[in-house]
């Protein structure tokens, strides 16, 4: 973390005596596993209880509770979070209350899109709305992405489908102009995530059948999802001019959900609303 003036230090560390007494006043040694002995005149565990779990020394944790002037490391202090049943909102703020940056928060691989997500991109049309992992694996996307991007049933990554789908690359007017930053954009998503072997076969499988995409990335040019301006040209409404803003899923690391708004003075609301889907999301 960055430096930071010394009050702010200590005011840090009186909150993390606070938070780790409160942890662990909420624990009994039933819930740890450890057998009770004696009378407890306190309720949760004692000081003691938690450094024996955690495997570090007794002095040393009560001075972490003491606010003193104490380095923790990241495998100190995910010892102390397992020792007291932290859950991941509660880990990453034990690393910030010792002065760490908290560890990337751990992806749930083939977790279930909610329904209100869903409801979210359905409610959204007749403007399209994509939402995708880290990946850039497609989640969900609603009738309105089908209809003017033209996802379909076959395509389940933006990035496999950016390069390998003729028709998605004749709808895209600046196709060559954006393929550069596409690329740059999921190069850094992937150093998020230097051990993940699903980056690798993407790159890997889609090197192999796109040498356009081969080359782009051997640049290894970084860039940054943000917000961007999409034109597409559709068959029956014309050219379409888009308003891009990605959006992160906070409870959901790695997803993102990805909402395409008319550019003003372009005409495209106008022509979206005679395409089919706007029709069929209008109400009765």
């Amino acid at each position: 973390m960055t430096s930071e003036p010394p009050a702010a230090t200590r005011r840090r560390r009186e909150q993390l005596g606070v938070f780790l007494r409160t942890r662990r006043a909420r624990l009994t040694p039933g819930d740890v596993g450890m057998a009770v002995a004696g009378r407890r005149r306190t309720p949760g565990l004692r000081r003691e209880e938690v450094a024996v779990l955690a495997g570090v020394g007794v002095s040393w944790y009560t001075w972490l509770e003491q606010g003193r002037d104490i380095n923790a490391s990241a495998e100190v202090l995910d010892a102390i979070a397992g020792a007291l049943r932290l859950d991941e909102p509660e880990r990453a703020h034990l690393y910030l209350l010792a002065g760490l940056n908290p560890p990337r928060a751990r992806v749930t691989r083939d977790a279930a899109v909610t329904p209100e997500l869903r409801h979210l991109l359905d409610a959204w049309a007749p403007r399209p709305a994509v939402l995708r992992d880290r990946h850039w694996d497609l989640l969900a996307v609603n009738d309105a992405a089908r209809t003017v991007f033209g996802y379909g049933d076959t395509d389940h990554n933006c990035l496999i489908t950016f390069f390998t789908s003729a028709r998605y690359r004749d709808a895209h007017v600046h196709w060559e102009a954006v393929a550069p930053l596409v690329v740059a954009a999921f190069r850094a998503d992937a150093a998020h995530a230097p051990g993940d072997p699903e980056f690798d076969r993407l790159v890997g499988d889609l090197s192999a059948v796109s040498a356009e995409f081969a080359g782009l990335w051997a640049r290894h040019d970084v860039g940054h999802p943000a917000q961007t301006v999409k034109a597409v040209r559709h068959p029956e409404a014309g050219d379409l001019f888009f308003d891009m803003t990605p959006l992160a899923v906070t409870d959901h690391p790695g997803w993102h959900l990805e909402l395409y708004n008319p550019r003003p003075g372009t005409g495209t609301a106008d022509r979206l609303e005679r395409l089919p889907h706007a029709r069929l999301a209008a109400p009765a």
